[in-house]
C-alpha cells in the first residue's frame, strides 16, 4: 500500500520541523550539532528521510542536503537577510550568522551521510 501525497508531505514536514527544533535547541544551548544527542537525532532523521526517498535527486518533497538548506533558509529568511546585509552594512546579524553556521553544519553532515549511504554496497559486497 502506497502512502498518499498528504501522508508523504506530513512525514517530510515532521522531519523538517524536527531538524529545525534540533538546530534551534543547539543554538539556544550553544552546543555543536556534531556531538550527541544532536548528531544521533539528526542521523535518525536522515535515515527516515532517506528511507522515504526524500534525499534522492529530484525527490518531491526534497530533503536532500540542498533541499533541507533551501527549506530552512526560507523559513528563517536567510536569503533576504544576506541580500539586505550586502546592500547595507555588508554584515548579517549575529543571530542570522549563527543560524547560517548551524545550517551549514547540518548540511555538511547530511551530505556526508548521503555519500556514505549511496556507496555502502560498493564497499560491502561479498568477494568470490
Amino acid at each position: 500500500m502506497s502512502a498518499t501525497a498528504n501522508e508523504t508531505d506530513q512525514l517530510a514536514t515532521r522531519i523538517l520541523n524536527r531538524v529545525e527544533e534540533l538546530i534551534l535547541t543547539a543554538e539556544r544551548e550553544t552546543k555543536p550539532l556534531e556531538i550527541d544527542p544532536f548528531r544521533s537525532e539528526l542521523f535518525t532523521l536522515f535515515v527516515t528521510a532517506n528511507g522515504a526517498g526524500y534525499t534522492r535527486e529530484d525527490a518531491d518533497p526534497d530533503l536532500s542536503a540542498d533541499g533541507l538548506c533551501r527549506a530552512l533558509g526560507a523559513r528563517w529568511e536567510l536569503a533576504n537577510a544576506a541580500k539586505s546585509a550586502m546592500e547595507s552594512t555588508g554584515r548579517m546579524s549575529a543571530d542570522q550568522m549563527s543560524r547560517m553556521r548551524l545550517l551549514w553544519s547540518v548540511m555538511r553532515m547530511w551530505m556526508e551521510w548521503s555519500y556514505a549511504w549511496d556507496r555502502w554496497a560498493e564497499f560491502h559486497q561479498e568477494t568470490p
